[in-house]
């Protein structure tokens, strides 16, 4: 398969393997969303209990990135599915929910800065 597919053809893919299954009865957004949440507790998992000092080594490790791609496949998956049975284009909420975003983290008062703006320290 390869690896240079647009979002629209990897959302065409994921939803012509579900329906070559019979699953969309399965997927409506509830049990998408819920799969989702699961997938995510998956992704998180390969790194739970490692310090943040030792991320980027334990990245290192072929066996924990190739578990940690996995997970990140899977996330995106059911983030498709979930798109195309709303209805909601993936490409257009990320664009928008970046311009959002830029207008409330302001690079000037963002930068290097882990605080939410209105947070206290």
């Amino acid at each position: 398969m390869s690896s240079n597919k647009t979002l629209d053809e990897l959302q065409a893919a994921v939803v012509e393997f579900a329906h070559e299954r019979d699953w969309e009865q399965f997927h409506d957004a509830k049990n998408l969303s819920m799969a989702l949440a699961s997938e995510v507790g998956e992704l998180n998992a390969v790194l739970r209990w490692v310090r943040n000092d030792d991320v980027d080594a334990v990245m290192a490790d072929r066996a924990t990135l190739e578990d940690l791609r996995l997970e990140i496949g899977d996330v995106a998956i059911l983030l498709l599915l979930l798109c195309a049975r709303v209805g909601v284009n993936l490409d257009r909420a990320v664009s928008e929910k970046l311009e959002v975003n830029s207008r409330k983290y302001s690079v000037s008062v963002s930068r290097g800065s882990a605080e939410r703006p209105g947070s206290r320290k």
